[in-house]
């Protein structure tokens, strides 16, 4: 019997924390790692303006390293905790818990990680929210393991019952089961009262079979903000119109349709001759900003203007994440936000 009292937070609730996990030479970004850790340390730098970041490392020569790297950004060090546990990769978003709370108790929801849906090895990356827990990150909280794939940046949560998610990517996880099945997994398995489907949308580049954080995501005030695509000579523009009009017709638990905040479209990014997916969509809400990627693209500061614009007495930091997207995510991939009172700060 599902626990009624718990729920799934908004992001943009208070936060005790930001945790990430730091790449390194044995990590699938070797190749261009110092590129990518220029990303990470400008994140770094950003969230410890205005809160505490957990960075987990996988040994005591990277934290020596990361340390190093956060003190010549002069990166709030006070507000910087690492931590050594093993990880395959860095998509924390994915990897990461998925924390429930009721007040003052708190659950980390454990779901199966596949390597979005067995495409790479993740058995260190599945124990990775068990390897937190036994180093004492999370104090008391509880620890719920659910033995179904379910990967972080697959859901939306408005902190008040209503789920956002794909059908391309949890059908892509779980083809013998009905969307009906689906449903009531998520229902139960998140304290959801209803779950909202989107059919359309989709980023070439993107192997997490449309992961909803790139596509569509919830702003106070029931409001959405998506990726859009207004070049009609794109790939994506059929598919990502279709999901906007999918977004117009979805109504909040009033039945009021939602105000939906479209974003501006990325010129193509190549990597031999490889599309990236550059979605604005996959930004990161932290405690009184939000914190926006940019591309190094014309479109860049019109995303952050309307980002901001859906999340009102913010402030809009942009975050260089043109590296992240050679590995096919971005800014909200590689975090995981923890909800105010689930560590000591």
């Amino acid at each position: 019997m599902t626990d009624s009292t718990l729920r799934l937070p908004a992001e943009w609730e208070p936060q005790a924390a930001v945790l990430i996990a730091w790449p390194h030479a044995g990590t699938d970004w070797a190749e261009r790692l110092e590129a990518v850790e220029s990303t990470y340390v400008a994140l770094a730098a950003a969230v410890t303006r205005f809160q505490p970041l957990i960075i987990v490392v996988a040994d005591a020569a990277l934290r020596a390293h990361v340390t190093a790297k956060l003190q010549a950004a002069q990166a709030d060090m006070a507000r910087v905790r690492l931590v050594e546990v093993p990880y395959d990769d860095t998509w924390l978003r994915d990897s990461g818990p998925i924390t429930l709370r009721d007040g003052a108790r708190f659950q980390l929801t454990d779901f199966r990680f596949t390597g979005w849906g067995g495409k790479f090895g993740a058995e260190q990356d599945d124990a990775l929210i068990a390897g937190l827990v036994e180093a004492g990150v999370f104090g008391y909280a509880a620890h719920k393991r659910i033995d179904w794939a379910l990967e972080g940046g697959g859901i939306e949560s408005d902190g008040a019952g209503t789920i956002l998610t794909t059908w391309r990517c949890l059908v892509q996880r779980h083809p013998e089961q009905s969307r009906e099945e689906m449903t009531a997994i998520l229902r139960e398995g998140l304290h959801a009262q209803r779950v909202l489907w989107l059919d359309y949308g989709y980023l070439e580049g993107d192997d997490t079979d449309a992961h909803i954080d790139t596509l569509a995501r919830f702003a106070p005030g029931e409001r959405i903000v998506y990726q859009a695509c207004d070049d009609a000579g794109d790939v994506h523009h059929d598919e990502l119109q279709r999901m906007g009009e999918e977004l117009a017709s979805l109504r909040t638990v009033d039945g009021k349709p939602y105000k939906l905040y479209p974003l501006p479209w990325a010129k193509p990014i190549l990597d031999q001759g490889r599309r990236l997916a550059a979605s604005y969509a996959n930004y990161l809400i932290v405690n009184g900003a939000v914190l926006v990627p940019a591309y190094g693209d014309a479109a860049d500061d019109e995303a952050a203007r309307i980002i901001g614009q859906a999340h009102p007495g913010r402030s809009v930091v942009q975050v260089p994440c043109r590296p992240l997207i050679w590995q096919n995510g971005s800014l909200h991939c590689i975090t995981m936000q923890l909800p105010a009172g689930l560590i000591d700060a």
